[in-house]
């Protein structure tokens, strides 16, 4: 009976404590330890929405950059900042694992921050303005782009490992710690609009009316304090090892099947090669039951005489079942992973093309305070942070007596949602940019800075995307986390984040795209630097008309979708 007490003190899914003993379920991980991860991520993303979300207004007004320039700079950066997490997951799942990963990058992370901030604030290193007007030198741009790309690196490390490190804290073999851990993904992305909060009001007008010095500096501090967060609660923490290259064993299922390309594929599948005992021979990962789809890689687990050499197997000519089924986990998520680009192009025009719409609006509240453009995004802020709760605490409970599920809907039901919504926050774009054309023909306000139509008819739009969210981004992070075999879930991590990645790009692409074929002949085009005389209610058309498609193929591919199945105890 003591034994099996003691073993039920013991997490199941291999985790260990700071000191890498096997963890104690009293003593770490849970909500405990979870504080301090949702305490670092609330500072963290503060620090990146603190500087990113008014960037594009800093690059035209402080760098002298032109409406596309700036656009396209911002969506570049913000793409890359969801590119490297590719890296840091790599290293997480390889080498460092997550809790070291997290700790070495957010020290590239303030470096970054503090050079940004000298940059925008230090006679020489920031560009002289006269009259209103600013000049940049080479050099001073180039600090600037710097500081933005070391950023872009730390994030790298910190976004795909903070996610799957709050949800190792909890025990995926035991049932109550499971239900908590969905709970958690909700939370995670509350911290994170908490953060986005205080950044697209307070810091959004500290840059515009006290200095880019400030508004930069106080993001540097928060991310300090995002650090002190992180490693206050290193003792409660529970920690899933590193398990090796994780590119290293889908390269030899690959390798190992097509040098079977002639081999049978035997009918009763209990053949296929698999360790005997219950631990899967990949370090801090479960079995993977075999499934019927892409059966060309079950070759690579079909036993031949040549696989073994001087009495060792070599892994190169056989591979696990688990090993075959983590190639096929990977192969299957592609599918979701590229109907969530549109859908992050949609959520990249926040930070770009809805503030330049916003800066043609009225932007006062009273006689004498006025909003930056840019602040209007804590209305998606604020749409999230009333979603998750509402979704998490009434919506959930709702949908479970009509689905009998117990997340209320699938993962793929959630998403598809949040994809419907978002062709509603393109409609609403659209329609207020119409009524603002109709207003400027009418009146004839071509050459008016400020059309007297309020900036709050954008909140519609905002809303609506904050909403969508919700569905579609938190109910990303979850899937790519469960779908994920245990031993990638830092590399699904960011597999996810690289939606938003391709998103910026895609937008970059469509916004060249359109200016060029739009002013031809010399005409103006969509987008030109005077909106009052562009088409941009066309471009929000584009997008609404690619989401309906998008949705569209979204729907295929959810029903085609076979869900992993994990067996055993991970070591």
């Amino acid at each position: 009976m003591d034994v099996m007490g003691e073993e039920d003190v013991y997490t199941k899914d291999g985790t260990v404590n700071i000191r890498g003993d096997p963890a104690d379920k009293t003593k770490t991980g849970n909500w405990k330890a979870c504080r301090f991860i949702l305490g670092n991520e609330c500072c963290e993303r503060l620090a990146y929405y603190g500087m990113g979300t008014n960037l594009v207004n800093y690059l035209q007004k402080r760098l002298n950059q032109g409406n596309v320039a700036a656009s396209n700079n911002v969506t570049n950066w913000s793409g890359t900042c969801y590119i490297t997490p590719l890296i840091g997951a790599f290293l997480a799942d390889s080498y460092l694992g997550r809790y070291w990963t997290i700790a070495s990058f957010s020290m590239v992370y303030v470096l970054g921050m503090a050079l940004l901030t000298l940059s925008a604030s230090v006679p020489g290193l920031k560009p002289s303005c006269e009259n209103g007007k600013c000049h940049a030198t080479t050099s001073q741009t180039a600090a600037c782009f710097v500081a933005l790309y070391l950023i872009a690196l730390g994030t790298g490390g910190i976004k795909p490992c903070v996610s799957s490190f709050g949800a190792d804290q909890f025990d995926e073999m035991d049932e109550a710690e499971r239900k908590k851990k969905s709970s958690f993904f909700n939370w995670f992305y509350l911290s994170i609009n908490i953060g986005a909060l205080i950044a697209s009001s307070v810091l959004v007008w500290i840059q515009m009316n006290v200095g880019w010095g400030w508004g930069f500096g106080i993001p540097a501090v928060a991310m300090a304090i995002a650090i002190v967060f992180f490693f206050s609660g290193s003792r409660l923490y529970r920690i899933q090892k590193p398990g090796g290259s994780p590119l290293t064993r889908i390269a030899q299922v690959i390798v190992a099947s097509f040098r079977k390309m002639k081999v049978e594929v035997p009918a009763d599948k209990t053949h296929l090669y698999e360790t005997a005992d219950a631990e899967c021979n990949i370090k801090g990962s479960r079995k993977l039951e075999h499934t019927d789809e892409l059966q060309f890689f079950d070759k690579a687990a079909v036993e031949i005489p040549t696989d073994n050499i001087k009495g060792n197997t070599d892994p190169w000519r056989l591979c696990t079942v688990t090993q075959v089924e983590e190639l096929k986990s990977i192969i299957r998520l592609l599918p979701v992973w590229a109907s969530g680009i549109v859908f992050a192009t949609v959520y990249s025009q926040m930070s770009t093309i809805f503030v330049l719409q916003g800066n043609t609006l009225d932007q006062h509240m009273g006689p004498r305070f006025k909003i930056p453009s840019a602040s209007l995004s804590l209305f998606d802020t604020v749409s999230v942070i009333f979603w998750a709760p509402v979704y998490d605490r009434i919506i959930v409970p709702y949908a479970r007596k009509f689905t009998g599920k117990e997340r209320g809907f699938t993962q793929l039901q959630r998403m598809g949602i949040g994809l419907v919504i978002s062709i509603f926050a393109m409609v609403a774009a659209g329609i207020l940019e119409v009524i603002r054309l109709a207003i400027v023909k009418k009146k004839n306000y071509y050459d008016l800075e400020y059309i007297p139509m309020s900036i709050f008819w954008q909140v519609p739009q905002y809303f609506l995307v904050g909403c969508a969210e919700v569905f579609t981004f938190i109910g990303q992070l979850e899937f790519f986390y469960d779908q994920a075999p245990d031993a990638m879930r830092s590399l699904c991590s960011a597999l996810s984040l690289t939606t938003v990645a391709l998103g910026n790009y895609l937008s970059t692409l469509l916004v060249t795209i359109v200016t060029k074929v739009t002013t031809r002949n010399g005409k103006l085009g969509w987008i030109p630097d005077n909106l009052n005389r562009g088409h941009l209610d066309y471009f929000y058309w584009l997008l609404a008309i690619l989401s309906v498609i998008n949705f569209l193929v979204y729907l295929w591919i959810a029903k085609r979708f076979t869900y992993k199945k994990a067996t055993g105890v991970a070591h």
